[in-house]
């Protein structure tokens, strides 16, 4: 049976517009300039979805949602509110909330692999032209077949390196990747990583699931995403972004129409996701929220103009809250337009004249009942959250994030063997003790392209002695107790490098380019 989720009020009559619960899926649109009330509107839907069970991952561009863990009250704006709408004072209180962070300062580190980000999104954050992009497409399938994990950046770098060593050799199966092509990639990933965005790269990567929990008392997690930071680099922002819509996509189970969202998104500066994206991303994107919603996952994208979002992805946003829009411009003026003519109309609401007048809180709003039909325009005030209106201080923060049973997990960062050590690892000791082991008949260290002739299933050639200066710096390993891996590893490695080669063949991107995790 279909929730009325109690969300918006009109003053005047004191009648409830409420959201309809299993629509939530139907995803929604959050418009309004700034200053307007976006951010305190986001902040009662995560609220009223949190009570109603409903885990939600929502985006703090500001720092002030993170409020949302703490009691509110103490507020004579917010009493005042609640005046007006003719609603008593509720029983304030906070909402279970876990804090990310891509820098890992103001929550629990949120990573992903290189892998799992795929080579659509990874292109757009790198800048690349379209034949360097499909020269990286062409890399990560070379990966994805000879079993080469690419966790970070340091193992995109090693792999592109190896690339260009044996561009001729792979001519022959996979193209000609031109050495102009790789060098372009190998610099804007040296660019990627002066402005700290490797730090995203890496593992422990997130667990779709762990944005899924709900407390002791059946109330929804509401993970919040610390985006202040990543402002000041909107490529990478956009692309964590769609890097867990896509995530969502592939890991959950169709779910068909549920009472209620297994996990609701709500995605501020959501304009970001499309600023100069390829037609590709956007079509992608499109396609992703059409049949996410079949997974039992809500969509909802806040911004400032309807006029952001491109049009194929807006038709698929069913509910929406618009707050006032100022028209100062001609492209203001289209925004206010747009809005008019796709509200479902109201005799007694005149949209184009009264988007532009409403006050701090006041929204038009149109939600989908319970037959998934838009319903007439109302203007209203969004009731305001019981939570704290503004941000938590950094030890309040601190706190919440220490008493978290998510720092176990992903706390510390992990260095398993990837890319890097396969391609890079073996060589720095065999040119050391190449010599010495000539002499002696020792068994030496494999070099790469004996590696490579393992991956291939080819008998191994003698190969040319590496130049010096060509090492690669990588991280310190945050988990290596040996202090390095050893040759029985490489020689366990070689042996199942027939099964790592189906694997690599049976590898799956999603619809936004992530590769879908076996598990």
């Amino acid at each position: 049976m279909p929730i009325p989720m109690p969300l918006c009020r009109i003053p005047e009559t004191r009648a409830d517009v409420a959201l309809n619960l299993s629509m939530v899926t139907r995803h929604g649109l959050v418009t309004g300039a700034t200053g307007t009330g976006k951010t305190v509107t986001l902040q009662a839907l995560a609220e009223a979805l949190s009570r109603a069970g409903v885990p939600v991952l929502c985006c703090d561009i500001k720092g002030d949602l993170s409020g949302i863990a703490a009691a509110g009250g103490d507020n004579t704006k917010i009493a005042a509110a609640f005046g007006r709408l003719g609603l008593p004072e509720p029983e304030y209180a906070a909402n279970p909330t876990a804090f990310w962070d891509v820098a890992g300062a103001k929550g629990h580190p949120l990573r992903a692999t290189v892998s799992d980000l795929g080579p659509l999104l990874l292109g757009r954050l790198l800048g690349l032209k379209e034949v360097q992009a499909d020269t990286l497409r062409l890399l990560f399938r070379v990966a994805d077949e000879r079993g080469l994990p690419i966790l970070d950046l340091a193992d995109l770098r090693a792999m592109v390196e190896w690339a260009t060593a044996n561009a001729a050799s792979l001519k022959a199966e996979y193209g000609l990747m031109s050495g102009s092509s790789l060098g372009a990639i190998q610099r804007s990933i040296l660019v990627l990583d002066d402005t700290g965005a490797g730090r995203f790269f890496g593992e422990p990567a997130l667990d779709i699931a762990d944005l899924m929990r709900v407390d002791a008392n059946g109330r929804g997690v509401v993970n919040v995403l610390a985006a202040d930071g990543l402002m000041a680099e909107p490529e990478l922002y956009a692309t964590v972004l769609l890097h867990l819509l896509g995530e969502v996509f592939e890991e959950l189970p169709e779910a068909g129409d549920p009472d209620k969202p297994k996990l609701v998104l709500l995605i501020d500066e959501a304009h970001l996701m499309f600023d100069g994206a390829p037609a590709a991303l956007v079509q992608a994107v499109e396609r992703t929220a059409r049949l996410v919603r079949s997974k039992g996952v809500g969509l909802w994208l806040v911004t400032q103009s309807p006029l952001d979002v491109p049009e194929s992805v807006l038709g698929q946003l069913g509910n929406r809250i618009h707050h006032a829009l100022r028209a100062y411009t001609p492209k203001d003026r289209k925004a206010v337009d747009s809005v008019a003519e796709t509200l479902r109309p109201n005799p007694l609401v005149d949209a184009a004249a009264v988007i532009t007048e409403l006050g701090v809180g006041e929204a038009l709003v149109s939600f989908l009942d319970r037959e998934g039909r838009p319903t007439p325009v109302e203007r209203v005030m969004v009731v305001p959250p019981a939570s704290r209106i503004g941000p938590l201080d950094p030890g309040e923060r601190a706190r919440i994030v220490a008493a978290s049973p998510m720092g176990a997990r992903y706390g510390e960062a992990l260095d398993r063997e990837s890319a890097y050590e396969i391609l890079k690892g073996k060589i720095a000791g065999g040119i050391g003790a190449k010599a010495d082991e000539t002499k002696s008949g020792a068994a030496r260290e494999p070099t790469i392209e004996e590696i490579e002739a393992e991956l291939r299933g080819l008998p191994p050639e003698p190969a040319p002695r590496e130049p010096a200066g060509r090492t690669l710096a990588k991280r310190e390993p945050a988990r290596r107790a040996n202090g390095g891996v050893g040759l029985a590893e490489d020689l366990a490695r070689a042996a199942l490098s027939a099964a790592g080669r189906e694997l690599g063949r049976q590898a799956v991107r999603s619809l936004l380019g992530t590769r879908r995790r076996r598990r």
